[in-house]
């Protein structure tokens, strides 16, 4: 687990699955622990798939994931049908309990995992391919089906976070884990396939291509500055200008980045230069929980109170190289421009990669102050 004091850390209880996937249910240190935890899963389950396969992509120095099984994964099945809820007399879910707080579960359809073969033989020449290595999770935030994050008490968002943190540092462990990526994405307009509200959580068996880029680019500025860290000194300088600081406490900055791609983009970063989530102290996830809430509810009232479709992602540490380069932060970014239109990556973005944003990273912070979203933010 995290590094917290024992009073905080939530109870974790592990179960293994029909067809061998592990789950692991977190409940709030301070609650009692719901009866059931030990239920088996009483489905017949075909065996997982096997990891996909890494094609290189030599004109970009990339890899690529090629994952045909997930083609059959759920897709936005009715209420009554949700893999995510609670398991009953007369259905049976991806969670065996008839209640929980927060469960995390080996994805069903993963992009990446331990389970590897031979990856078969390159395309060409320039394209090598390799085994998909690492592992996919989902993070269910909560057992009811129709409410949001942002619904959640900071309480449970505490409890959350300490169940990113754990899975963070448990799959860290693993040698052939490059990097662990904890997001959610919430909306039809993002492309969620789930109504229910979970994140998932990517073991990557390569570094990514943002998280490369910005490591070479924080490596470069230390170089430059005698060591001094890159996000450390971007953030110094946010914080100095003020204008676009979105709301913020003695633990935690909200911001617009100054070159924000998205419409409404914020960083929401810890005022100390930590790698990950497992280095996070006990008061700094308590003035997270709040402060995050704020901020997806400010995102929420943007639009007349119809709900954001979002991306929230934890930007982490590489786990192998280059670890005091990192610093760890959230990005929060919709693709919701204004009332009942989106945010398209059309032929510049999608095509090219450069970014054409439609709205002032200023204007979109006063924007976000005025849309106080803070609602009992003492309730435990």
């Amino acid at each position: 687990m995290a590094p917290h004091p024992d009073h905080r850390r939530p109870h974790r209880t592990a179960v293994t699955l029909a067809d061998g996937r592990e789950l692991y249910y977190y409940d709030d240190a301070d609650s009692p622990l719901p009866a059931g935890r030990d239920r088996a899963d009483a489905r017949t389950l075909p065996p997982p798939p096997p990891a996909s396969q890494l094609r290189y992509d030599p004109l970009l120095a990339e890899w690529v994931a090629v994952a045909a099984h997930r083609q059959s994964r759920t897709f936005l099945p009715p209420a009554d049908q949700c893999p995510l809820c609670p398991s009953s007399a007369e259905r049976r879910s991806e969670i065996p309990a008839a209640d929980y707080q927060v469960a995390v579960f080996e994805n069903r359809f993963p992009a990446f995992s331990g389970r590897l073969s031979d990856p078969g033989p390159a395309p060409t020449p320039y394209s090598p391919v390799a085994a998909g290595a690492g592992r996919c999770e989902v993070v269910c935030f909560t057992a009811e089906h129709d409410t949001s994050f942002a619904a959640l008490t900071p309480r449970r968002v505490e409890t959350v976070l300490a169940a990113l943190a754990d899975r963070t540092a448990a799959l860290s462990a693993d040698p052939a884990v490059a990097q662990v990526f904890c997001f959610e994405n919430r909306g039809v307009e993002i492309g969620v396939t789930l109504h229910h509200p979970h994140g998932q959580i990517y073991a990557y068996p390569v570094l990514p291509p943002r998280a490369e880029r910005m490591l070479d680019t924080a490596r470069r500025h230390a170089e430059q500055t005698g060591g001094r860290n890159l996000y450390a000194d971007v953030l110094a300088a946010e914080r100095a200008a003020g204008v676009r600081v979105v709301a913020e406490n003695p633990h935690w900055v909200a911001y617009v980045p100054a070159a924000a791609r998205w419409p409404y983009e914020v960083h929401l970063a810890p005022t100390r230069q930590v790698p990950d989530l497992p280095a996070l102290t006990e008061p700094e996830l308590a003035a997270l929980a709040p402060l995050y809430l704020d901020l997806l509810r400010r995102f929420d009232n943007l639009f007349d109170g119809a709900p954001a479709p979002y991306i929230a992602a934890w930007h982490q540490a590489p786990v192998h190289q280059d670890r005091q380069l990192g610093y760890l932060h959230l990005q929060v970014f919709t693709i919701r421009r204004a009332p009942g239109k989106l945010k398209y990556l059309a032929g510049s973005e999608s095509a090219m990669g450069m970014f054409i944003n439609d709205i002032a990273p200023e204007d979109a912070a006063a924007a976000l102050r005025a849309a106080t979203g803070v609602t009992n933010p003492d309730q435990r």
